[in-house]
């Protein structure tokens, strides 16, 4: 998959969690919660298209998108990839960081307990 930029990144995010949507609908979702313009939405649909990350489908003279790549396998791949490039593919360095910054709720904390007991159960 080519890399998806931030901006791309955005668009995608509205589809996840809703479609498919027409670029007019998207384009109102992206532009009153952030300082995009009409154009560069559409723009940013195209380059998604292109590169194979949304599909569409054409419904009278419009076209409604829908994405084409798994949101939790995206989040998969990106965050393996950070993990690899920051920290030489190590976690532990990653969660203590957020750790030692007071950044885990206790939600995060009970969720990574969970985690690991699920993990350590499956290795048995």
């Amino acid at each position: 998959m080519k890399e998806i930029s931030n901006a791309e990144l955005s668009v995608l995010n509205i589809l996840w969690q809703d479609s498919p949507l027409g670029a007019s609908e998207v384009v109102e979702a992206l532009t009153s919660s952030k300082d995009m313009h009409e154009k560069t939405v559409k723009t940013l649909l195209n380059r998604l298209v292109k590169k194979q990350a949304l599909g569409f489908e054409k419904q009278g003279r419009a076209y409604r998108y829908f994405p084409l790549i798994d949101q939790s396998e995206y989040q998969l791949k990106e965050s393996q990839s950070f993990v690899e490039r920051v920290f030489a593919g190590k976690v532990a360095p990653l969660v203590a960081g957020f750790a030692k910054q007071k950044q885990l709720s206790p939600e995060d904390i009970a969720e990574l307990k969970a985690l690991i007991d699920n993990w350590e159960e499956e290795q048995s």
